[in-house]
């Protein structure tokens, strides 16, 4: 089949490199233009222009792929389907209804559930035990198209955002190929979605701060749903920190059940250092924080950092 591709960031990748190991024809790869990154602020290009260009493909990277010109640019590249798989741009209608087959889009959740840019953060925040891939046959709405097919996974209560990623980024090209094989032998038949729907929006400063008014269990999620990126902080003295690991404190022993009850703690209170971790009170239970990073600085078990502040117990994240 002749397809043009769109995606920008590492999740696009698996389904490009499928696409042209499984023979489809990718006349075009639009992606988004290189942007400055690092601390020189170097111009850097985007996994998938890298993979494309790796890949001996034609790569365009319009500001804004809306204009008449790239609209033009892309009758004339003349596709049976446009493939889009995060590429960080709108589609006009123009360009929806221009390929034969549609625009087939490759999505990281179980639509109609977590619509919008962040899917998978938001399904480890949540505390989902399951997410998945679905393709669907995009219309002018926010991943409101007709499905497909979806594919789940299990999300451990361990899992991280970053380890979800990369299964979901395989196991998206994979349904991909099954999704145009399906339709080239007239097999697959567009359903409408159904069921409950929300909303998975992109990522702001307020989604990573701790607040340990909430439960042990809630934070414990929020810290693995932003691992590896942006990463849950909290400030101790001042100093803004990363937690990049943690665990929900099982009070199994009597020794540390008496522990934890015989001490009147407030919220992100430090109430004993264990092993490597410290144990901080939360609203609703004890966290275990595991591992950190300060500002600058290597991520670290979170007793090195306690013991290069002369940390106390009693003392509290802010």
């Amino acid at each position: 089949m002749r397809v043009v591709f769109m995606g920008t960031p590492d999740f696009a990748v698996p389904t490009l490199r499928a696409l042209v190991s499984g023979g489809q024809e990718v006349v075009g790869v639009f992606t988004q233009p290189d942007r400055p990154a690092g601390r020189g602020k170097s111009m850097k290009p985007s996994p998938v222009k890298v993979a494309a260009e790796e890949l001996g493909l034609p790569v365009f990277q319009p500001e804004t792929i809306k204009t008449a010109e790239w609209v033009q640019k892309l009758k004339d590249l003349a596709p049976v389907s446009i493939i889009v798989v995060a590429y960080g741009q709108i589609l006009s209608r123009d360009i929806l209804q221009l390929p034969l087959r549609g625009c087939i889009n490759v999505h990281a959740s179980l639509l109609p559930a977590y619509r919008g840019a962040a899917p998978i953060h938001w399904a480890v925040m949540q505390g989902e035990p399951i997410t998945g891939v679905t393709t669907m046959l995009m219309n002018e709405g926010l991943d409101t198209g007709d499905i497909l097919l979806k594919q789940e996974i299990m999300i451990s209560n361990q899992s991280t955002t970053g380890e979800i990623h990369d299964t979901l980024a395989v196991l998206g090209a994979e349904l991909l190929m099954n999704t145009l094989h399906g339709l080239e032998i007239r097999k697959l038949t567009p359903t409408p979605q159904i069921g409950d729907s929300n909303y998975a929006p992109l990522l702001k400063r307020e989604h990573e701060r701790i607040d340990w008014s909430r439960r042990a269990t809630d934070l414990h999620d929020q810290i693995r749903g932003l691992n590896p990126w942006p990463g849950a902080f909290a400030v101790f003295r001042g100093e803004n920190l990363k937690i990049w690991r943690s665990a929900p404190f099982i009070q199994t022993d009597k020794e540390n059940k008496s522990y934890a009850e015989s001490v009147l703690t407030n919220p992100g209170q430090i109430i004993q250092v264990q092993g490597d971790s410290l144990l901080v009170q939360t609203g609703e239970g004890v966290l275990r924080v595991l591992e950190v990073q300060p500002a600058g600085r290597r991520s670290m078990p979170a007793r090195d950092f306690f013991n290069g502040r002369h940390g106390q117990v009693g003392d509290s994240f802010d």
